[in-house]
């Protein structure tokens, strides 16, 4: 089994790593030496510094795996690839891209004589240990051709995998996988800060979310990784206050709109997460100019009148 792997950040360099450690040949491409190097010396991975002859050291037909963020930097390099693939090899796009790009992704590498799988992936830092989550969405012969690969990433051959449908699902189904994601995080968020805001019991967060581990409705891979931090520490004091979004988040939301369904839990972490990036600053300074204008409550950073 050979693959290419483009793309060796934090995913796709220990997806590399994993498929090599269970006998897969792979090679790999990155823009970066640094990215390249970092596996040099990791035992069935060989770095190429050109898509070209990364193309070129795949047998035929080829399964290339992309892991990039989303947007121009994946339609670029799948551009590219398409000109250097041949009628038969696969593209998979491993990133977390939208939906509706996937679609028409699909539409014009099929034209070019190419399959194309949509793979969601979860798994993160563990993966590469643990095993990744995969969501494949893409034609059921296509898909076929990437089977062997995804057992491989899997966390067992017979699970932690699945064909969701055609192109543009798995992308899809790990759009909503990242929503209920902010959902969760935000729950634990929320509940954890209402226990440290009562300081007469004195409650043992650490402990607590440990407990919870075992046999706990709320128990979760969350709740696992929320309780080990707890253990060293649980003011958080060097910690900034600021969480990022990424585009699923966004999208989840966007598309509960379009379906016209509800999902205030989802949307309301995103915006949660604007919140905790200042985006909020200039309203919360309106509202208090507001209470300071009827009612004569002081603002602060100014002196009260």
């Amino acid at each position: 089994m050979q693959i290419g792997m483009v793309g060796l950040g934090r995913m796709g360099a220990n997806m590399a790593r994993r498929l090599a450690r269970k006998g897969v040949r792979v090679a790999a491409f990155d823009l970066s030496p640094t990215a390249r190097s970092a596996l040099d010396q990791e035992s069935g991975v060989t770095p190429y510094a050109e898509l070209a002859a990364l193309v070129a050291a795949l047998p035929v037909p080829r399964v290339v795996w992309v892991m990039l963020p989303s947007g121009e930097i994946t339609e670029q390099a799948l551009q590219t690839l398409t000109t250097l693939l041949a009628k038969g090899d696969v593209l998979v796009d491993g990133g977390n891209a939208n939906y509706k790009d996937s679609r028409r992704r699909a539409d014009w590498i099929a034209e070019r004589g190419l399959g194309f799988v949509d793979a969601g992936v979860s798994g993160g830092v563990w993966g590469l240990d643990t095993g990744y989550a995969l969501m494949l969405g893409g034609e059921r012969t296509v898909v076929a051709k990437v089977e062997p690969f995804a057992k491989v990433l899997a966390p067992a051959p017979d699970r932690g995998w699945i064909h969701c449908g055609p192109a543009g699902a798995g992308h899809y189904v790990k759009m909503i996988h990242n929503g209920i994601e902010y959902g969760m995080m935000q729950a634990y968020a929320e509940g954890l800060s209402m226990m440290k805001a009562k300081p007469e019991f004195d409650l043992d967060l650490a402990a607590i979310t440990e407990m919870w581990r075992h046999g706990s409705v709320v128990r979760s891979w969350l709740l696992d990784l929320t309780a080990d931090f707890l253990k060293n520490g649980q003011s958080l004091a060097s910690i900034s206050p600021v969480v990022a979004d990424s585009g699923e988040g966004r999208w989840t939301a966007i598309e509960a709109i379009e379906l016209g369904v509800p999902a205030p839990v989802m949307s309301l972490a995103l915006m949660a997460r604007f919140a905790s990036q200042g985006h909020d600053d200039y309203a919360s300074k309106l509202l208090a100019m507001m209470r300071a204008g009827f009612g004569g409550h002081a603002v602060q950073g100014t002196k009260p009148k």
